[in-house]
């Protein structure tokens, strides 16, 4: 009878700790946990995708004999570092590793808008096949990041608002479920921005 009382006791203390947890928004911050790990996989999967299209267009680039040095070398710098950069699912907690993350990648985007800019003033690059082909995938690429940092931001929004809003927020300080950084756009429109190039600079 007592070994019979003592478990219906516990069963009934983890039902009312399960309600408990659930009205608290612990099993919310589990499930968007999980969307924002998810989210930020495939922005990363994109980014992939874009530093591996970088040699072919360097390759491709290199066989224009006058094409200028300075924008090739800073494509290459550009990509070493972005790929050089370790990233682990700390990374998603770590606003300072998150905004160097970004900064790097910033850094490439930005590099490779200029190559391509410059590379309309080389009529044997606009007509080579090969080229056209990699700036198509490279532009397919770019459009593919902008649809997964936005789904990743839409993401960590609802987390943020779940782990700032009352009474979520005490299940966020019991559990150490800290706001996450989001993507910064104030840099977004310069880099996204095509440079001015004046080719009449000697």
């Amino acid at each position: 009878m007592r070994l019979s009382t003592f478990r219906a006791r516990v069963w009934l203390a983890a039902v009312a700790m399960a309600t408990l947890l659930s009205g608290c928004g612990y099993n919310d911050f589990q499930r968007l946990d999980e969307q924002t790990k998810a989210a930020w996989s495939e922005v990363l999967n994109q980014y992939q995708r874009r530093a591996d299209l970088v040699p072919n267009i360097v390759a491709t680039v290199k066989g224009e004999a006058a094409f200028e040095q300075e924008t090739l070398t800073k494509v290459v710098e550009a990509r070493a570092k972005a790929t050089s950069i370790q990233v682990t699912p700390e990374t998603l907690n770590n606003p300072e590793a998150f905004s160097k993350f970004q900064a790097a990648q910033g850094e490439l985007g930005g590099a490779l808008s200029r190559l391509m800019v410059v590379s309309e003033q080389y009529p044997n690059l606009k007509a080579n096949q090969g080229f056209s082909d990699l700036r198509v995938q490279l532009e397919g690429t770019e459009n593919r990041i902008t649809v997964a940092r936005n789904r990743y931001i839409q993401a960590v929004q609802a987390y943020n608002v779940l782990a700032r809003s009352f009474p979520s927020n005490l299940t966020a300080m019991v559990f150490s479920y800290a706001p996450k950084p989001v993507f910064a756009v104030q840099n977004e429109a310069a880099i996204s921005a095509p440079p001015v190039v004046d080719f009449n600079k000697k």
